[in-house]
């Protein structure tokens, strides 16, 4: 879109403020203010504008909601030998070269009293490894142990993309061929006021803000990664975000269970712990599996209970999915198919007169697992919360780095303990990814062995 269309588009949406400012600008800066505007969708913010003016009807107000059909967690012997069956077709898609990676990390760790990239936040119990180093260690070890190349895609904003570019070169990328290591940044959206009308970060930029975790998804496409993966011979995207310490990469089990149901769309799921838990569920919707947010589930349907007393609606969102790399591309094929949903914020602005200010907002986002319902065939799968899903949103509380250090602690604990090695109750405990990968591995690899532990504990 050419200047000229930009201030016609201004002008037929009643942005006289911003067409005001911009006549006011000199014409190095005014040229700056066009070359920012030409990488937004001003079309698009309209048109969700208008849109979520005339309908703030939400799904579950709508839908018939039901308990999908979940892969429990095994406790019988055939559950067991069809998750043993299940990890071999998994591995074999490893192996083969159809896996590639991608990680969500466009946030910064502001709400963790850091104000880098969230993903070089120190996190592990003893030597303070960075959520991008464990993750990173996941896909070398697994590189190592499959014999195959597994392409690490990682997503990044505007305001971290040169911080974490960064600081994986100035980590010598933890090992991994930089070659297979590769970044695309995340989508901006204009804000704007429930009114309609735009609003100035600065002298030359509209205030914008990213396009959710779902957007990964368009990003992916309009970078051209997604076509060179898929002339490479990639199959199947595991798709993660970068906040979970405890998050199995590319899980062999959790790939052939996928790829037996033929699924285009798969999701981990773990048990509510509490029926006013604020995390979104894995529902039926009107006969298509979707992940409802908590907001939008409806309290009847998050207290819900069974014949039995527990939780209905036990399925709860890890933001942990495999996604078939041709059906990622039909949501990008007329348009980007997933919805906008939208949310208020408050903003500071710059005004009129040059004075900054507060003043509510809206933003519009998309949300990665809105792309379930777009499936033809999906698959959801049970895993112990206690194993694989420890998130850190939190500077302290739930969700915090204190409660990530105990999850990892406690379970490379049990994988000892299972190993035949008894750590006492007050050594911290700390497995790298480069040592074992599982708990299976562990064991393998300390068999016979007979360790005493005095001390905190690191194997690398």
């Amino acid at each position: 879109m050419d200047n000229r269309a930009i201030l016609d588009l201004l002008q037929v949406k009643n942005q006289d403020h911003i067409i005001h400012h911009v006549d006011r600008l000199p014409p190095n800066k005014k040229s700056k203010f066009f070359q920012n505007c030409n990488d937004l969708d001003l079309d698009l913010v309209f048109r969700l504008h208008n849109e979520c003016c005339a309908s703030k009807t939400t799904l579950s107000l709508r839908g018939n909601i039901k308990v999908p059909r979940i892969v429990s967690l095994p406790v019988r012997e055939n559950e067991r030998k069809s998750h043993y069956e299940s990890k071999l077709v998994g591995e074999s898609l490893i192996s083969n070269g159809k896996v590639a990676v991608l990680i969500v990390a466009g946030g910064q760790g502001v709400r963790l009293g850091h104000n880098r990239p969230k993903g070089t936040f120190p996190v592990s119990p003893i030597m303070k490894k960075t959520l991008f180093q464990l993750l990173s260690e996941q896909v070398r070890a697994l590189s190592f142990r499959y014999n195959a190349k597994i392409p690490l895609l990682i997503m990044t904003s505007v305001e971290n993309h040169d911080d974490t570019v960064l600081f994986f070169d100035t980590h010598n990328f933890f090992g991994l061929d930089q070659n297979s290591v590769y970044f695309f940044q995340q989508g901006m959206l204009p804000t704007i006021t429930p009114e309609g009308k735009l609003l100035l970060k600065d002298e030359t930029s509209l205030f914008v803000n990213p396009d959710g975790h779902g957007g990964s998804l368009s990003a992916l496409n309009k970078s051209g990664l997604l076509d060179m993966l898929m002339e490479q011979g990639f199959s199947e995207l595991f798709y993660c975000q970068i906040d979970n310490p405890l998050v199995r990469i590319a899980d062999p089990v959790f790939l052939g269970y996928h790829s037996q149901a033929n699924s285009q769309c798969s999701t981990k799921v773990v048990r509510r712990q509490r029926i006013d838990e604020k995390v979104g569920v894995y529902v039926s919707l009107d006969g298509k599996d979707a992940i409802l947010e908590y907001s939008d589930f409806g309290g009847k349907h998050m207290e819900a209970l069974d014949d039995n007393g527990e939780i209905l609606y036990w399925a709860g969102n890890t933001a942990i999915h495999i996604m078939n790399l041709s059906f990622v591309k039909t949501l990008n094929t007329h348009g980007f198919a997933l919805p906008y949903h939208c949310a208020n914020k408050n903003v500071e602005i710059l005004d009129s007169k040059g004075t900054r200010k507060n003043v509510d907002a809206w933003k519009f986002e998309t949300f990665v697992f809105d792309a379930i319902p777009f499936a033809e065939r999906t698959c959801c799968m049970e895993v112990d919360r206690s194993e694989e899903f420890s998130p850190v949103k939190n500077k302290s509380g739930p969700d915090s780095p204190s409660t990530a250090h105990e999850s990892m602690v406690k379970l490379h604990k049990r994988w000892l303990h299972d190993a035949g090695i008894i750590v006492p109750h007050e050594r911290l405990v700390e497995i790298s990814p480069l040592f074992s990968l599982d708990r299976e591995e562990l064991i393998s690899k300390l068999k016979g062995t007979n360790m005493q532990v005095e001390s905190d504990l690191y194997l690398a």
